[in-house]
């Protein structure tokens, strides 16, 4: 193992990535063992610093090619087992994560930019995810149906085979995580290919799944380019189903690809979700509940609350609390305990975020609070941003419709429950959304009526994968988690029997 850049290596890199690497080569995790890329070399970066830390190969169509048919053969010898066999191997993978929790943690920070104090948390959701669906794996049945006929006819569910999975660079190990398990359990092999930024963590769920006895195949993790490894993985004809998690117009491009072949596709793409707070909510957790909805993850989670929707009769002292808890959040370095932002993954969304800001400016938003990188200079380097209030937005503005995907929250006014409904779906997208308010009847009345997927009640942001999670319009088809994400990975299948002792001749002649 080859760090690039040795004068970063006060952060350690080699460190975090020695206990699931070794000393040895890094690549695709392909069969049980790692695959060296035989395409062009590309950089991961430190986005807390803006410098590549460490190198690897596009893994290209011959080694997608391997990965395909070695997951063949492993989705064949995992099917094989008995349900209650495949349960106890996705437990046992729960519980290496939950041993490699600190490690798998540091990882995802130094590589992915999350604070520390978020990874946590995700790597303990990742365990209970295969844990949840440990418990599932042999309660999977079909049902017996009364036809009108002799036949004794029952259905069995089965898995597509073999799963292309691509997963984006925001939280990596929880939407690693959030896809495989509910795959295994149905019974399929699942190839991942995480985002080319942020493959390590991935890759790591590889390796552990090995120390849990998962066989060899059931599991590959591409790393390589979208326009290469990834367009070589979900057209590949041994590919029976994608899912992908990421923007409208990547989503689209890929469910056309796998369109041409007659796969089906499980979309989870982009939200700009109303966070509604109406005069009689409870308006200090209101503002805390607005804060994490928008702020937490430097705003790089799908879900987030970006468009804030207030009541004009208590708007400016709305306003006023929640400027004054965006200046004092702390933004720095995500290894600091301290941090509750960190630094905006990548240079191009970086980018992205601060043209955004720029173009509501234009339109005559106000920027209340945030907007620049932090001046106290711990954050010269990297990508920061300070969390971003901005005023005086109608819904019409470019920053009120297109998804920012950073810690940047659009205040938009209004005056009562029907024009605040009417600009929650203004909207192309319709992930998630929130209603702040002490009135039974409207919370669920608004909860109905605002079109979204997710939707939560004096609180924001609580996923849990027992529940059901997808959108509606531009934010994807199809759903993840539950027990609906994991009808996703199973088709059903309908056997007949005939039980009569002499069945009735339907057509032709019988023998004499």
């Amino acid at each position: 193992m080859t760090v690039v850049n040795e004068t970063l290596m006060d952060r350690d890199y080699k460190a975090a990535m020695l206990p699931f690497f070794g000393e040895g080569e890094i690549g695709s995790w392909v069969n049980g063992a790692m695959m060296p890329g035989r395409g062009d070399a590309f950089a991961l970066t430190d986005p807390a610093t803006g410098k590549a830390f460490f190198e690897l190969n596009d893994a290209g169509a011959e080694v997608v090619d391997a990965a395909m048919k070695a997951a063949a053969a492993g989705q064949r010898v995992w099917w094989g087992l008995t349900a209650a066999e495949r349960g106890r191997i996705l437990w046992r993978i729960g519980q290496q994560v939950r041993d490699h929790l600190e490690p798998l943690a540091l990882l995802e920070t130094v590589s992915a930019g999350k604070p520390i104090r978020d990874t946590g948390v995700e790597v303990l959701k990742v365990a209970e995810m295969f844990e949840y669906y440990a418990g599932w794996a042999d309660k999977l049945h079909g049902d017996v149906i009364p036809v009108p006929t002799s036949h004794l006819n029952y259905t069995r569910p089965e898995p597509y085979g073999v799963i292309t999975q691509i997963t984006p660079w925001n939280a990596p190990v929880f939407t690693a995580g959030w896809q495989l398990a509910p795959a295994l359990c149905a019974g399929n092999a699942a190839v991942l290919k995480p985002s080319e930024m942020t493959p390590l963590t991935s890759l790591a769920l590889g390796v552990l799944s090995k120390k849990a006895g998962l066989p060899d195949g059931v599991i590959t993790i591409l790393t390589g380019l979208g326009m290469t490894t990834g367009i070589a993985a979900t057209t590949h004809d041994v590919t029976r189903k994608v899912v992908f998690v990421g923007s409208p117009e990547t989503g689209a491009a890929i469910a056309a690809q796998a369109a041409a072949n007659i796969v089906p596709c499980v979309l989870e793409l982009g939200g700009k979700s109303a966070n509604i707070v109406f005069e009689d909510a409870d308006l200090k957790r209101a503002v805390l509940g607005a804060q994490a909805a928008i702020f937490s993850g430097a705003g790089q989670s799908c879900v987030a609350g970006s468009r804030l929707l207030v009541q004009r009769s208590v708007i400016d002292r709305f306003l006023d609390m929640l400027v004054d808890g965006a200046n004092r959040i702390p933004v720095g370095d995500p290894l600091d305990a301290a941090t509750q932002i960190g630094p905006i993954n990548n240079a191009a969304q970086y980018q992205t975020i601060r043209d955004l800001i720029a173009s509501g400016r234009k339109e005559g938003a106000e920027i209340l609070a945030g907007g620049e990188r932090p001046a106290d200079g711990k954050c010269a380097d990297g990508y920061f941003l300070r969390p971003t209030v901005v005023g005086n937005v109608r819904n019409d503005m470019a920053i009120a419709r297109e998804e920012i995907f950073g810690p940047v929250v659009c205040v938009i006014p209004f005056e009562d429950e029907a024009e605040a409904i009417a600009i929650a779906n203004d909207s192309k997208f319709g992930l998630a959304g929130a209603v702040w308010t002490n009135r039974v009847d409207r919370a669920h009345r608004v909860a109905a009526t605002v079109r979204a997927g997710t939707f939560w009640i004096n609180s924001y942001k609580t996923i849990n994968v027992m529940s059901p999670f997808g959108g509606f319009g531009h934010s994807g088809y199809g759903r993840s988690s539950g027990k609906e994400g994991l009808m996703e990975y199973m088709q059903p299948k309908s056997i007949w029997t005939e039980t009569a002792a002499n069945p009735p001749v339907g057509f032709g002649y019988a023998p004499e």
